[in-house]
């Protein structure tokens, strides 16, 4: 049977094997699929044209910003993906004058069909698929990084490595070890944007962020972008404008440079894909910065305003110059709430709290030892990733509530918006449920679990530490792939396990690492602690 697409690089594609439909489960059409893969072509085309001449920081920017563009919930603008091909394209002719479609010193440049990739071998195509969604995910890392002036050569060279495999006819024992490369140099990647955060915005303070919303003008921002943040904050001071974060940018909070503005006043919302209904009815705009992106709806289609990689059709776009003025005047046009409101996380918290990156929960490194060699703390949980619509996400919830009182819950990204206005009270003078911020901040996670493995002489797999994991999109994938890169075992996988895997690469998962399926909160509780 003809198929109008084929995308599988999310959680939720449709039936667990992969969108073929008119439409994507996630809403992109099936044309915005094609040119996504059309672009994808184009990138591995340029990639080649690079093997043997020269490129530049402008060819690495527009590497990144190809790549961001195709994960999940960025763009559904066909035109954007055309003026986005038509300049990789052009690029291409740049550095290989001539030599475009043809056969020579650059080798073959042709822009490669995607087609050949979904058809191939199921092993091939599920490690190049590993490879291709990792790539995509650590772009975004890169480009956060990039726009805060932070470049790693090491780093770019791999998005070429990995982007010229694609098109190459390798066999699984030439593959695979590119997938664990991948989780090499995503770990340098996330480093690296951790470094560009905390020496730009400040070491992240643990901090408690309230969920009302203030009357008067506001404006929602949501993704990951900090750097927006930051320049939204700047050109509001004085306006009378308050800011509410929204999703992974929740973060944004604990961080000094961003704390300091009065304006920055809480955050706004729940789950990034409860959108649709909690901004129907929202007196004030709504500024995307990056993924998380949900089809736009009637009812809020003229408050959406987008930025950098992101793209919705008919919706204002700000671009490179930055100036929010549209989605200032439209805060004051709309006015905001007549009176506070108050709002709830969805197990009814007025508040929650975050910063509890490496830097807060290594501060008190003696303190958590300590805690554990009394007894006083006797596991620890890290319940994090990615959050979605999937029937079965309310796991996470009802495993953090099940969570013994003598254990800590450390999570990340936007899968803690499932359970983290819960108040689960303290243990050893520091909150049972610590935020460490957003996806890429896994990092902190892998920094804290290697100084605990450390102060008890053993390794990170001896630790009373166990991994509960949820996924949704691309960054998901390369973070993952980090943790496997690291030897990490018996990580707890949901609330699918990913359709791109095919059953032999993910029996060689399950068999090198013990990757397991999420099951129950209580029998997955009662394996890990034993009673």
């Amino acid at each position: 049977m003809e198929r109008n697409m084929f995308c599988f690089q999310c959680e939720q594609t449709a039936g667990c094997t992969g969108c073929t439909g008119k439409a994507g489960v996630c809403g992109k059409t099936a044309n915005t699929a094609k040119l996504q893969d059309e672009l994808t072509g184009a990138l591995i085309g340029l990639t080649h044209a690079c093997s043997n001449n020269p490129k530049t920081d402008q060819t690495d920017r527009l590497i990144l910003e190809g790549l961001f563009t195709t994960v999940t919930n960025v763009s559904f603008h066909d035109e954007t993906l055309r003026e986005l091909i038509d300049r990789v394209n052009a690029e291409k002719n740049r550095i290989a004058p001539g030599c475009v479609n043809c056969m020579s010193r650059c080798g073959n440049t042709d822009n490669y069909d995607m087609t050949r990739l979904w058809n191939a071998d199921e092993d091939i195509r599920s490690l190049k698929s590993l490879i291709l969604f990792g790539i995509r995910g650590m772009a975004a890392y890169a480009y956060h990084a990039m726009v805060l002036g932070y470049t790693s050569d090491e780093v770019n060279a791999f998005f070429y490595k990995a982007l010229f495999a694609l098109a190459e006819d390798w066999d699984m024992q030439q593959l695979l070890p590119l997938v664990m490369e991948l989780g090499k140099i995503n770990l340098t990647c996330m480093e690296l944007l951790d470094r560009a955060n905390t020496e730009t915005f400040g070491i992240p303070q643990p901090t408690e962020v309230p969920l009302r919303v203030e009357k008067g003008p506001f404006i929602v921002i949501t993704g990951h972008d900090l750097y927006d943040l930051k320049l939204l904050l700047e050109q509001t001071e004085g306006r009378g404008i308050n800011i509410y974060t929204h999703g992974e940018m929740l973060p944004a909070h604990a961080y000094p440079e961003l704390k300091k503005y009065p304006h920055l006043k809480g955050n706004f919302g729940t789950a990034w894909q409860n959108q649709q209904k909690e901004f129907a009815n929202l007196p004030a705009p709504i500024l995307y910065t990056t993924n998380c992106l949900m089809p736009v709806r009637e009812s809020y289609a003229d408050r959406v305003f987008t930025t950098e990689m992101v793209s919705y059709p008919e919706m204002v776009h700000i671009g490179a110059e930055k100036d929010f003025t549209p989605v200032i005047e439209k805060a004051l046009e709309l006015g905001g709430f007549a009176e506070d409101a108050e709002f709830t996380g969805i197990n009814g918290g007025t508040s929650v709290l975050t910063g509890f990156g490496h830097g807060a929960v290594l501060g008190a490194a003696e303190q958590v030892v300590e805690a554990v060699k009394s007894g006083a703390i006797r596991h620890f949980f890290l319940v994090g990733g990615c959050d979605g619509a999937r029937p079965g996400r309310n796991y996470y919830t009802e495993f953090v509530k099940q969570t013994p009182p003598d254990t800590v819950v450390l999570t990340l990204a936007c899968g803690k918006y499932r359970f983290n206005d819960l108040d689960l009270e303290t243990i050893g003078g520091l909150p049972r449920l610590m935020d460490m911020g957003q996806c890429n901040d896994a990092y902190s996670a892998i920094k804290v679990a290697a100084a605990l493995a450390e102060a008890f002489g053993c390794e990170v797999n001896e630790l009373p530490l166990s991994m509960i994991l949820s996924w949704y999109e691309q960054k998901a994938v390369c973070i993952l792939l980090t943790l496997l890169h690291l030897g990490i075992q018996n990580i707890r996988l949901g609330p699918t396990l990913p359709a791109f895997l095919s059953p032999n690469v993910l029996n060689f998962l399950v068999e090198q690492y013990h990757i397991a399926p999420i099951t129950t909160p209580e029998a997955d509780l009662k394996a890990i602690l034993g009673k």
